[in-house]
């Protein structure tokens, strides 16, 4: 058989398993969908139990949530969560419950969709919005979902929520600040589980600083050399041919042999101390520089306060108006979801790192006011970005690196068009040094979407993220 032919057939059962796959997806997420449906039904048995006998409410719904986490071997906040979602399914999404009862969103599309329908609701029972509001959540938060995965959808009914119900959105917020705590729990083999539970922005700077911490520490372990003081040792060892350690002759010191600035090298004393290599993981390296930060650091006032203190990253999307007070629209902490406007506008009198976005009427970004074209080019598409631009993937653009869609060394153009966030993982798959069976390509469409094309022939498109408003 020709070498084309096996290659064919080899190509189209890999496009067949591919196919079955999603297909099976499909299935699951419908079965998931009659599941939520007989929990419903389970509710309307629970609020006929509860009319029978009101004062046994919370021992009847505690039962009931222990017979379905048994029977199922489901955790209990597992089947808690999902009791709520088939509740807000029935009650406030319609049109989302018939796309999961069709297999178009998964169960986490769902599990995100109704927490944020929460604040929704909440304001119409209120009386703080209108009821007709939850029908453009249901759409909104649909155009995502369905071609999206369940955590940038989190982002975006986040961010849509707080754009409907922006002045609740705040009350929200300002309500669980006051619920900060740091928890201890004793784990097994000496460990504990520390738990602080914090306002949204201050974690994830915290993050990212240590990932940055993280990084500079690992860069530099492979080639940093110690040079040992005099002080590091109990007493002075008497070697007549040998320079003293503080002597600007000597470079370092390694396995007892003094390396001198000039090439020369003198034997010193055996039991010299030895640095062992750093071989910790990253997560270890990250614990320890938590550890570290958390036992050291003096609070006083000579540090500053919280905001004065971050030496991090993060991105926020705020509205002139609300920067210069004139209104209270919640802002975006661009990825994950809004943020108070009072906590910008204190951010905003601590950082000059601010550019201006400038958006079309479908919400796009076009432009940002720069200083030189370099620099704009890469605030236009931090900006425009915010995150890989491979489907599905949400690292931040500042942990990504700005890709050249058409490679550059083939005659692609450094222009905005051709360019792109990727993340470490997701732009390796288009380096040449990958098998051609194996390689991935990128190409960047007009609207800024950028188009995958998978091994298997497969398309991907992973269109610009959107900034939603409601005027």
């Amino acid at each position: 058989m020709p070498l084309s032919t096996d290659l064919d057939l080899d190509l189209e059962q890999r496009r067949r398993v591919l196919d079955a796959w999603v297909d099976t997806r499909r299935r699951i997420a419908a079965l998931e969908a009659e599941a939520a449906d007989l929990l419903t039904e389970q509710i309307a048995i629970l609020d006929a139990d509860v009319s029978a006998s009101p004062f046994h409410r919370e021992a009847i719904h505690r039962s009931m949530i222990a017979e379905f986490s048994a029977a199922g071997h489901v955790s209990k906040g597992s089947m808690e969560f999902a009791f709520a979602d088939a509740h807000a399914l029935h009650t406030h999404l319609p049109a989302v419950r018939a796309a999961f009862a069709d297999g178009m969103i998964s169960v986490g599309h769902v599990r995100e969709i109704s927490r944020a329908c929460a604040v929704v609701a909440e304001a119409i029972r209120n009386r703080k919005a209108d009821p007709a509001v939850m029908e453009l959540f249901e759409a909104a938060a649909l155009v995502v979902a369905e071609r999206d995965t369940a955590a940038r959808t989190r982002a975006h009914v986040r961010q849509v929520a707080a754009a409907l119900v922006g002045e609740t959105l705040v009350e929200r917020h300002r309500r669980a600040a006051e619920e900060r705590c740091v928890t201890v729990r004793a784990l097994d083999d000496g460990l504990a589980l520390l738990t602080a539970v914090l306002p949204e922005w201050i974690a994830t700077a915290i993050s990212d600083r240590l990932n940055r911490m993280t990084r500079e520490v690992v860069r530099a372990r492979d080639t940093r050399e110690i040079l040992p003081q005099p002080w590091w040792f109990d007493e002075e060892v008497d070697h007549p041919d040998e320079p003293p350690l503080d002597d600007p002759s000597v470079d370092f010191v390694d396995g007892g042999v003094i390396h001198g600035a000039d090439g020369d090298t003198f034997a010193t004393d055996p039991e010299l101390t030895h640095f062992p290599a750093d071989t910790r993981t990253w997560k270890q390296t990250e614990t320890d520089l938590f550890s570290d930060l958390l036992l050291t650091a003096d609070p006083s006032t000579a540090h500053g306060d919280a905001l004065d203190g971050i030496q991090a990253r993060i991105q926020v999307t705020v509205a002139a108006t609300t920067l210069a007070g004139v209104d209270d629209r919640a802002a975006e902490l661009d990825g994950l979801g809004p943020l108070s406007p009072d906590i910008v506008r204190e951010l905003a009198g601590r950082n000059t790192g601010w550019t201006r976005l400038f958006l079309d009427p479908t919400g796009m970004v076009v432009e940002t006011d720069t200083y030189t074209p370099t620099e704009g080019m890469r605030r236009f598409l931090r900006a425009r970005d915010r995150h890989c631009r491979f489907p599905g993937c949400r690292m931040p653009a500042h942990r990504s690196e700005i890709d050249h869609n058409h490679d550059h060394a083939k005659g692609g153009k450094t222009r905005l068009d051709n360019l792109g966030h990727f993340c470490r993982g997701h732009h390796t798959l288009k380096h040449p040094d990958i098998p051609d069976p194996y390689r991935w390509t990128a190409q960047q469409e007009k609207d800024g979407s950028i188009t995958w094309h998978s091994p298997l022939g497969r398309d991907y498109a992973d269109p610009p993220p959107r900034r939603v408003m409601f005027v």
